[in-house]
């Protein structure tokens, strides 16, 4: 069995083929936990269901952001 910390492996280079778009829809777990940071900062209604892997990406330290700030 190989050491993966003495024999490290170039996982550096992907195949363009293999990327994921950032214009998917978001994935169930960052919508749970948007949904979750949404409602325990106070702002259940901030929380949208249509954004992109991208844009969920994006707001995740903006809403635990917020979230530090109201508590």
């Amino acid at each position: 069995m190989r050491n993966p910390k003495s024999e490290p492996t170039d996982n550096t280079k992907k195949d363009p083929d293999e990327w994921v778009s950032g214009d998917d829809p978001m994935t169930g777990t960052q919508a749970s936990y948007l949904k979750t940071l949404c409602e325990q900062a106070g702002y259940p209604e901030l929380f949208k269901h249509d954004l992109t892997k991208a844009e969920a990406s994006i707001c995740k330290p903006l809403a635990r952001s917020a979230f530090v700030r109201s508590h």
